[in-house]
């Protein structure tokens, strides 16, 4: 996998901010691997949210009444799908 570089310039509290978090006083031993840290939780967070959301979807189609479903064969679902592309 290709590495690509980017520059990232911080000043003032947030400089200071990391400057804490690396090194011989920090949990990270450099400034790109405490990055590449705060990169993935935010990815893990964002995934989360689409995890959920999609729970809470699945729990409101499933708490619908067996009267509002309808029957539809593959044909109906792959009609449906183009029409609503269209």
């Amino acid at each position: 996998m290709a590495q690509t570089t980017m520059t990232v310039r911080l000043s003032g509290e947030l400089r200071d901010f990391v400057a804490t978090s690396v090194g011989e006083t920090g949990s990270y031993e450099n400034v790109s691997e405490y990055i590449r840290a705060l990169i993935r939780r935010d990815k893990e967070r964002m995934e989360q949210q689409a995890f959920e959301r999609l729970k809470a979807e699945l729990a409101l189609a499933f708490s619908a009444p067996e009267s509002s479903y309808a029957l539809l064969t593959a044909t109906d679902v792959i009609k449906r799908n183009r029409d609503v592309r269209e």
